[in-house]
């Protein structure tokens, strides 16, 4: 695996990352957590949830603290309002840190969603230093791709996979200007694209686990693709299929074929 398939920049935020993160939100234990540490993982997605990931991270001890990047955010509340200050302040105190890496506003779908009291409270923890990057994670795709072109968030997370690839063209050319850094989920698709839809041809393979990640790793305007392992056993042969690095042209054409067909076989499936 190459050094620029392993490693990058996280955009503007100037941070250096493994670009393949670790979302505990399944739970896979904590042995899975130090495992990721051992492998030079650093970057980590929690919500407040994630005890078991909480618990590993705000115990390391702080030099090595410092080499990670921590990604948490308050979650969009369609029937109540989000109070982003207040959740940044209760993740500060469940993390014991004086300042959080990355803050998202989080399944934000819209301009109207990222209220006018969100944005400003965003900015001013960064201005604070409670924060150091602020953004926001969201399905809609154009309206990633606007916020990116205006280059008022630092961070960006974004839905991308074999069955969904608009961000090519919705968001990926809008990045080079502000430069911010953009983390993706749901490489499988929750898990869709492990299984054989009935259009599919019996005779034919079915991608595993890690080439959904190598797909994502292998376009590189993506710094960094979360996995959300299960069960420890997952986590490693995820991470053996990564260290095989960039998917060939013949890789890359089986799994935008494959996507295709489990796009249109589950287009209502998100």
């Amino acid at each position: 695996m190459t050094d620029q398939f392993r490693h990058t920049t996280l955009g503007r935020t100037g941070r250096k990352v493994f670009r393949l993160g670790l979302s505990a939100s399944y739970r896979p234990g904590r042995a899975a957590v130090h495992l990721a540490l051992d492998e030079g993982v650093n970057y980590f997605f929690c919500y407040g949830f994630d005890t078991q990931m909480i618990k590993v991270l705000r115990d390391l001890p702080p030099s090595r603290r410092q080499e990670l990047v921590v990604a948490t955010g308050a979650y969009n509340l369609k029937w109540w309002h989000t109070d982003v200050r207040r959740t940044c302040e209760k993740r500060l105190r469940q993390l014991r840190t004086d300042a959080l890496d990355v803050f998202l506003f989080l399944g934000v779908l819209n301009r109207r969603e990222l209220t006018e009291r969100a944005r400003e409270d965003l900015l001013r923890l960064r201005q604070e230093g409670k924060v150091r990057a602020i953004g926001i994670s969201t399905h809609q795709r154009k309206f990633a791709g606007e916020l990116a072109a205006e280059g008022e968030l630092d961070v960006l997370m974004i839905r991308y996979n074999a069955a969904h690839r608009g961000a090519e063209q919705d968001i990926f050319p809008h990045l080079g200007h502000h430069d911010p850094g953009l983390t993706s989920y749901t490489a499988t698709r929750w898990g869709r694209l492990l299984l054989r839809p009935r259009n599919w041809p019996k005779d034919r393979p079915v991608p595993t686990a890690g080439m959904c990640y190598r797909f994502v790793l292998s376009n590189p305007s993506v710094d960094v693709c979360l996995m959300a392992p299960y069960r420890l056993k997952h986590f490693r042969e995820n991470l053996a299929e990564v260290r095989q690095g960039l998917l060939s042209e013949d890789e890359m054409g089986f799994m935008r074929e494959f996507g295709d067909a489990v796009y249109h076989r589950h287009k209502w499936f998100m």
